[in-house]
């Protein structure tokens, strides 16, 4: 299994991004949002299983994921973590994420995933991108060129340098899953709600 990398621009490790914070603390009727970014690797019997356990690992195996679609509130401070995340709420609460995964079960092959992002400097306001294959340099290239095309889609807004968190394992005797994880906030479920099941 490969490490997890942490990635601040082409270079670097990424640690808290701040950005927007001052303008928060400076009267902004904004509310921080802390946004943690993990990763997680491991092998199982199966796909699924490798999928769980990498979950585990990444901190977020006993929730329900409810992925989202990249946009970061404004205010936000995204943390990338050298370990697992940990969610506030408890065993299967809706969690929301922007979730990047591979999954491999052929000899030597290998799989990646990463996420990226980047915040405008004055408000916090941010743009996630999720991407997944079978070679870091391909995820590498994914995410900044996704990010690169983003935020050229938005003038007028200076952001922050793209950062990263990017994981991989090679399968060598049973299947494997590499994944990232951003998680944005959990959810418990209506007190009302019921499922059934007949």
């Amino acid at each position: 299994m490969s490490a997890p990398s942490f990635r601040a621009g082409e270079a670097g490790e990424a640690g808290p991004t701040r950005a927007g914070e001052a303008g928060a603390a400076a009267g902004d009727k904004v509310q921080p949002l802390g946004i943690q970014v993990a990763a997680g690797t491991a092998a199982g019997p199966t796909t699924l299983a490798a999928f769980d356990g990498a979950l585990r690992v990444a901190g977020v195996a006993n929730f329900n994921l409810i992925r989202l679609s990249s946009i970061a509130p404004p205010g936000s401070v995204v943390d990338a973590l050298p370990g697992g995340a940990t969610p506030e709420g408890t065993w299967g609460d809706r969690l929301y994420v922007v979730l990047a995964e591979e999954r491999v079960e052929t000899h030597n092959e290998e799989a990646w995933a990463g996420i990226g992002w980047t915040q405008e400097r004055a408000t916090g306001r941010g743009l996630f991108v999720e991407h997944h294959g079978n070679s870091r340099h391909r995820v590498d290239a994914d995410i900044t060129s996704s990010l690169v095309d983003l935020t050229a889609g938005r003038p007028g807004m200076a952001f922050t340098p793209v950062q990263r968190l990017v994981t991989g394992a090679t399968c060598v005797d049973e299947p494997v899953c590499a994944l990232v994880v951003a998680v944005f906030g959990s959810e418990p479920w209506p007190a009302a709600t019921t499922i059934d099941l007949r």
